[in-house]
């Protein structure tokens, strides 16, 4: 008799333990899960802006402001359609840099003004005002926030995002964000942004590529003390499904005029530091963040003339022949499987550019980028790739440690 009890038991003590296990994603009050989610894995990953489900009962009965941009999408619709087609208050749209419908160029200042669609009134996060005032919230019982990251601590979304929650927690107004997968979340690199070097390119003490999606950074933010004297937001993540940080996702929607494709996305973390230097990206051309040279440069055998067009109104080097290399045609696994940082294309750069005193931007534009003076100098001093990252290495083990706590996926490690 003792040993069919014992029988029996044992299966329901394995249900028990299943049980539990499909239970970690569970969140308290402050949007934390008690555990991180472990490896979903098991075909394409979905964003939780398609798991309607999960979130439309938070919304209903509630006044509510959507933080979106072109790439806040479930499935073929954009998330303000379904939500209105649902039934949701939606009161207003705050639009980041690139505006509502992403096609403002880089730096353009975002207006205030209407959804010529819905009629809801949109008001710009991206330009005089990057933070919702009181009076913006006023009537607004929840903020939601879904838009489309890439993983790069300068790409201003998650600046934007910490605005966001920064005036939802002054002003006692919940903030629910989406989760979307990063394409770049595979894998953590490059220096530590110091606090004395904050901009809107670069608001906290991250590396370049912090291996984390939006949901996962918001909490970092919160967890870690990172809003204006410590505060904390009311927030809730809801995850995506299908998805952990060995994945790799295609993005179905561009998420700025100048990333058009994946090998523009692979490309931009190492790329972007161009940016405060003379030599051109490719904005002004259909090959943006995968082709770079420079007026006057005597390397590479690819040549391309930067000219205005839609999201480069004024791109960098109009009109100038420029000289250099074209890296459109490098396989995406390739690129995947790199996994860090590619700094031999701007220390090459640098060491073959025949005016070395005009290469870097007169302005602190390259400073912002590196989150500090160290890597102009390095370059300058003539360092090596390894010694390079050699520097970076003690602040990427405290961040990782810091990040550890703030997984919603399975890592990579």
């Amino acid at each position: 008799m003792v040993k069919l009890k014992t029988i029996v038991a044992i299966p329901v003590l394995v249900f028990l333990f299943f049980l539990a296990c499909g239970q970690k994603n569970s969140q308290n009050s402050n949007g934390l899960p008690t555990t991180k989610v472990e490896s979903q894995v098991s075909g394409l990953p979905v964003p939780a802006a398609e798991r309607v489900g999960e979130y439309l009962p938070l919304l209903k009965g509630k006044r509510i402001a959507a933080v979106v941009n072109q790439t806040s999408i479930v499935e073929n619709t954009h998330l303000v359609d379904t939500l209105l087609r649902s039934g949701v208050s939606l009161v207003k749209i705050f639009a980041p840099e690139h505006g509502f419908r992403g096609a403002a160029s880089d730096g353009e200042k975002i207006k205030d003004g209407k959804d010529a669609s819905t009629g809801l009134p949109i008001v710009s996060l991206y330009g005089d005002n990057k933070k919702p005032s009181p009076e913006m919230l006023e009537g607004v019982d929840l903020v939601l926030f879904d838009i489309q990251d890439v993983g790069a601590r300068f790409y201003t979304y998650i600046s934007t995002l910490a605005y966001v929650m920064e005036a939802c927690a002054e002003n006692n107004v919940p903030l629910l964000v989406l989760d979307r997968p990063n394409p770049n979340g595979h894998y953590v690199d490059g220096p530590v942004l110091k606090k004395s070097h904050a901009s809107f390119v670069g608001l906290h003490e991250v590396p370049v590529v912090y291996g984390m999606t939006i949901g996962e950074y918001a909490r970092m933010v919160n967890g870690e003390g990172w809003l204006a004297n410590g505060i904390k937001c009311d927030l809730t993540v809801i995850p995506c499904t299908g998805y952990d940080h060995r994945s790799f996702y295609n993005l179905p929607v561009k998420p700025s005029p100048n990333l058009p494709n994946m090998t523009a996305i692979y490309l931009y973390p190492s790329l972007c530091f161009f940016e405060g230097t003379v030599v051109s990206v490719g904005r002004g051309t259909d090959k943006q963040f995968q082709v770079f040279g420079a007026p006057g440069a005597n390397v590479g055998d690819f040549t391309f003339t930067p000219k205005p067009m839609e999201g480069a109104k004024k791109p960098p080097q109009q009109g100038k022949l420029c000289r250099g290399y074209d890296l459109s045609g490098l396989p995406l696994d390739s690129l995947r499987q790199q996994k860090k940082l590619n700094l031999g294309y701007l220390l090459d750069f640098y060491k073959n550019y025949p005016d070395k005193a005009n290469f870097f931007l007169k302005t602190a534009h390259f400073d912002a980028l590196a989150g500090g003076p160290e890597l102009k100098q390095q370059i300058v001093d003539g360092k090596t790739e390894a010694e390079i990252r050699l520097g970076w290495q003690d602040g990427l083990r405290r961040f990782k440690l810091v990040r550890k706590k703030y997984l919603l996926y399975y890592d990579f490690e």
